[in-house]
Protein backbone atom coordinates (compact mmCIF):
# COMPACT_ATOMS: atom_id res chain seq x y z
CA UNK A 1 0.00 0.00 0.00
CA UNK A 2 1.09 3.39 -1.16
CA UNK A 3 1.18 6.33 1.49
CA UNK A 4 -0.76 8.70 -0.01
CA UNK A 5 1.15 12.02 0.94
CA UNK A 6 2.90 14.67 -0.20
CA UNK A 7 3.36 14.26 -3.96
CA UNK A 8 7.13 14.16 -5.49
CA UNK A 9 6.38 17.41 -6.57
CA UNK A 10 5.99 19.04 -3.48
CA UNK A 11 8.36 20.93 -1.37
CA UNK A 12 9.36 19.22 1.71
CA UNK A 13 10.79 21.80 3.24
CA UNK A 14 7.54 24.54 2.50
CA UNK A 15 5.14 21.04 3.40
CA UNK A 16 7.42 21.31 7.45
CA UNK A 17 7.63 25.01 7.52
CA UNK A 18 3.48 25.08 7.17
CA UNK A 19 2.90 22.11 9.54
CA UNK A 20 6.29 22.54 11.96
CA UNK A 21 6.61 26.20 11.99
CA UNK A 22 8.92 25.54 15.32
CA UNK A 23 11.50 23.39 13.58
CA UNK A 24 11.27 24.85 10.38
CA UNK A 25 12.40 28.29 12.21
CA UNK A 26 15.02 26.20 14.12
CA UNK A 27 16.33 25.05 10.67
CA UNK A 28 17.08 28.31 9.37
CA UNK A 29 19.57 28.40 12.08
CA UNK A 30 21.55 25.16 10.62
CA UNK A 31 24.11 26.66 7.42
CA UNK A 32 23.15 24.51 4.07
CA UNK A 33 24.75 21.67 3.40
CA UNK A 34 25.63 21.02 6.98
CA UNK A 35 23.00 18.93 8.28
CA UNK A 36 19.44 21.32 7.30
CA UNK A 37 17.98 18.98 4.49
CA UNK A 38 18.63 16.09 7.14
CA UNK A 39 16.43 18.31 9.61
CA UNK A 40 13.59 18.93 7.20
CA UNK A 41 13.80 15.04 6.32
CA UNK A 42 13.36 13.87 9.39
CA UNK A 43 10.79 16.42 10.20
CA UNK A 44 8.58 15.92 7.54
CA UNK A 45 9.01 11.60 8.12
CA UNK A 46 7.45 12.91 11.94
CA UNK A 47 4.71 14.64 10.39
CA UNK A 48 3.69 12.27 7.85
CA UNK A 49 3.47 9.97 10.67
CA UNK A 50 1.49 12.21 13.35
CA UNK A 51 -1.17 12.43 10.94
CA UNK A 52 -2.14 9.32 10.02
CA UNK A 53 -4.11 8.94 13.23
CA UNK A 54 -6.36 11.85 11.24
CA UNK A 55 -6.84 10.70 8.02
CA UNK A 56 -8.06 7.15 8.47
CA UNK A 57 -11.25 5.86 9.88
CA UNK A 58 -10.14 2.77 11.58
CA UNK A 59 -7.78 1.79 13.32
CA UNK A 60 -6.59 -1.36 10.83
CA UNK A 61 -6.03 1.34 7.94
CA UNK A 62 -3.81 3.24 10.63
CA UNK A 63 -1.69 0.39 11.26
CA UNK A 64 -0.97 -0.31 8.09
CA UNK A 65 0.32 3.02 7.02
CA UNK A 66 2.49 2.87 9.82
CA UNK A 67 3.68 -0.40 9.12
CA UNK A 68 4.39 0.66 5.98
CA UNK A 69 6.52 3.31 7.20
CA UNK A 70 8.39 0.66 9.69
CA UNK A 71 9.14 -1.26 6.42
CA UNK A 72 10.69 1.61 4.15
CA UNK A 73 13.01 1.68 7.14
CA UNK A 74 13.96 -1.85 6.84
CA UNK A 75 14.90 -0.91 2.80
CA UNK A 76 16.79 2.18 3.82
CA UNK A 77 18.96 0.18 6.92
CA UNK A 78 19.28 -2.68 4.84
CA UNK A 79 20.51 -0.98 1.86
CA UNK A 80 17.99 -1.65 -0.35
CA UNK A 81 15.96 0.11 -3.25
CA UNK A 82 13.90 2.65 -1.49
CA UNK A 83 9.80 3.30 -2.32
CA UNK A 84 9.18 6.13 -4.28
CA UNK A 85 8.24 8.72 -1.85
CA UNK A 86 9.34 12.09 -1.26
CA UNK A 87 9.89 11.90 2.24
CA UNK A 88 10.85 8.66 2.62
CA UNK A 89 14.03 9.16 -0.39
CA UNK A 90 14.82 12.48 1.57
CA UNK A 91 14.97 9.92 4.94
CA UNK A 92 16.90 7.49 3.13
CA UNK A 93 19.49 10.36 1.86
CA UNK A 94 19.76 11.68 5.55
CA UNK A 95 20.40 8.39 6.68
CA UNK A 96 23.03 7.42 4.56
CA UNK A 97 24.84 10.47 4.59
CA UNK A 98 25.23 11.30 8.30
CA UNK A 99 24.75 7.30 9.91
CA UNK A 100 21.53 8.12 11.83
CA UNK A 101 20.33 5.74 14.41
CA UNK A 102 17.63 3.90 13.65
CA UNK A 103 16.27 3.44 17.34
CA UNK A 104 14.84 7.39 17.33
CA UNK A 105 12.69 6.55 13.87
CA UNK A 106 11.63 3.23 15.03
CA UNK A 107 10.50 4.97 18.63
CA UNK A 108 8.16 7.63 16.37
CA UNK A 109 6.59 5.10 15.01
CA UNK A 110 5.79 2.99 17.96
CA UNK A 111 4.46 6.23 19.84
CA UNK A 112 2.16 7.07 16.82
CA UNK A 113 0.60 3.04 16.92
CA UNK A 114 -0.72 4.47 20.08
CA UNK A 115 -2.61 7.15 19.09
CA UNK A 116 -4.66 5.41 15.77
CA UNK A 117 -6.99 4.49 18.87
CA UNK A 118 -5.81 7.05 21.68
CA UNK A 119 -7.10 6.45 24.94
CA UNK A 120 -5.63 8.70 27.91
CA UNK A 121 -2.15 8.51 29.04
CA UNK A 122 -2.06 5.74 32.24
CA UNK A 123 -0.10 8.81 34.24
CA UNK A 124 2.85 11.18 34.35
CA UNK A 125 5.15 8.43 33.19
CA UNK A 126 3.34 7.73 29.77
CA UNK A 127 2.76 10.96 28.94
CA UNK A 128 6.50 11.29 29.47
CA UNK A 129 7.30 8.24 27.28
CA UNK A 130 5.35 9.87 24.50
CA UNK A 131 7.06 12.91 24.75
CA UNK A 132 10.41 10.95 23.98
CA UNK A 133 9.37 8.97 21.74
CA UNK A 134 8.44 11.93 19.41
CA UNK A 135 9.59 15.14 19.91
CA UNK A 136 12.92 13.22 21.92
CA UNK A 137 13.70 11.46 19.16
CA UNK A 138 13.17 13.59 16.62
CA UNK A 139 15.73 16.11 18.43
CA UNK A 140 17.88 13.16 18.73
CA UNK A 141 18.08 12.13 15.43
CA UNK A 142 18.85 15.77 14.15
CA UNK A 143 21.18 16.38 16.48
CA UNK A 144 23.00 13.56 15.63
CA UNK A 145 22.98 14.75 11.87
CA UNK A 146 24.61 17.84 13.12
CA UNK A 147 27.66 15.81 15.16
CA UNK A 148 26.02 14.94 18.41
CA UNK A 149 27.36 11.35 18.25
CA UNK A 150 28.36 10.55 21.67
CA UNK A 151 26.08 12.34 23.85
CA UNK A 152 22.11 12.86 22.74
CA UNK A 153 20.70 12.90 26.27
CA UNK A 154 20.44 17.18 26.11
CA UNK A 155 18.16 16.41 22.89
CA UNK A 156 15.92 13.91 24.36
CA UNK A 157 15.43 15.93 27.58
CA UNK A 158 14.59 19.27 25.27
CA UNK A 159 12.52 17.35 23.43
CA UNK A 160 10.53 15.98 26.69
CA UNK A 161 10.02 19.33 27.05
CA UNK A 162 8.87 20.95 23.97
CA UNK A 163 6.57 17.91 23.88
CA UNK A 164 5.06 17.92 26.97
CA UNK A 165 5.05 21.81 26.50
CA UNK A 166 2.92 21.63 23.32
CA UNK A 167 0.53 19.23 24.26
CA UNK A 168 -0.07 21.31 27.27
CA UNK A 169 -0.67 24.39 25.01
CA UNK A 170 -3.33 22.25 22.88
CA UNK A 171 -5.28 21.14 25.63
CA UNK A 172 -5.41 24.50 26.71
CA UNK A 173 -6.64 25.97 23.30
CA UNK A 174 -9.03 23.30 23.18
CA UNK A 175 -7.42 20.84 21.13
CA UNK A 176 -7.39 17.18 21.86
CA UNK A 177 -4.05 15.52 23.85
CA UNK A 178 -4.38 12.46 25.38
CA UNK A 179 -3.02 14.11 28.37
CA UNK A 180 -4.64 12.94 31.69
CA UNK A 181 -6.82 15.12 33.79
CA UNK A 182 -5.15 16.96 36.26
CA UNK A 183 -1.51 16.12 34.94
CA UNK A 184 0.67 19.30 36.57
CA UNK A 185 2.74 19.76 32.95
CA UNK A 186 4.48 22.87 34.02
CA UNK A 187 6.93 20.78 36.57
CA UNK A 188 7.22 18.13 34.14
CA UNK A 189 8.46 21.08 31.39
CA UNK A 190 10.84 22.37 34.02
CA UNK A 191 12.47 19.23 34.92
CA UNK A 192 13.37 18.40 31.93
CA UNK A 193 14.64 21.43 30.64
CA UNK A 194 16.95 21.76 33.84
CA UNK A 195 18.15 18.33 32.71
CA UNK A 196 18.38 19.11 28.98
CA UNK A 197 20.65 22.34 30.48
CA UNK A 198 23.09 19.73 32.33
CA UNK A 199 24.23 18.09 28.97
CA UNK A 200 24.36 20.94 26.81
CA UNK A 201 28.53 21.38 27.35
CA UNK A 202 28.46 17.58 25.96
CA UNK A 203 26.33 18.16 22.99
CA UNK A 204 28.51 20.37 20.14
CA UNK A 205 28.07 24.03 19.25
CA UNK A 206 26.56 23.17 15.82
CA UNK A 207 24.02 20.86 16.94
CA UNK A 208 22.38 23.46 18.94
CA UNK A 209 19.64 24.47 16.54
CA UNK A 210 18.46 20.37 16.85
CA UNK A 211 17.39 21.41 20.04
CA UNK A 212 16.72 25.41 20.17
CA UNK A 213 13.08 25.88 19.54
CA UNK A 214 12.86 23.73 23.16
CA UNK A 215 13.50 27.27 24.30
CA UNK A 216 9.50 28.02 24.08
CA UNK A 217 8.56 25.42 25.97
CA UNK A 218 7.92 27.44 28.73
CA UNK A 219 5.39 29.60 27.27
CA UNK A 220 3.78 26.61 25.44
CA UNK A 221 3.11 25.12 28.60
CA UNK A 222 1.46 28.18 30.26
CA UNK A 223 -0.83 27.74 27.47
CA UNK A 224 0.56 31.21 25.92
CA UNK A 225 -0.20 32.31 22.24
CA UNK A 226 3.53 32.99 20.70
CA UNK A 227 3.57 35.17 17.76
CA UNK A 228 6.19 34.72 14.96
CA UNK A 229 8.34 37.62 15.60
CA UNK A 230 8.12 36.31 19.50
CA UNK A 231 10.01 32.79 18.24
CA UNK A 232 12.10 34.66 16.29
CA UNK A 233 13.67 36.70 18.80
CA UNK A 234 13.74 33.67 21.23
CA UNK A 235 15.60 31.40 19.24
CA UNK A 236 17.79 34.21 17.93
CA UNK A 237 18.52 34.55 22.02
CA UNK A 238 18.35 30.85 22.22
CA UNK A 239 21.20 29.81 19.33
CA UNK A 240 23.29 32.90 20.30
CA UNK A 241 23.61 32.31 24.01
CA UNK A 242 23.20 28.30 23.54
CA UNK A 243 21.29 28.26 26.35
CA UNK A 244 17.41 26.93 26.76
Amino acid sequence: MADPAPQPQEDLEDTVRRAEPDRWLASRFIPMGQGRDAAIAVSAFDHVLARVPFQVSEPLMGEIRLTWWAETLDEIYDGRPVRAHPVALALADAIRAFGLARSPLDATIEARMGDIAPEPFAGEAAAVAYADMTSGAVMQAVAQALGAHANLKAAQFAGRAYGLAAMAHRRAIGGKTRLPEGLEVESLVDDALRQARAGLEALPVQAFPALAYACLARRYARGAHISVLEKQLRLVWATASGRL
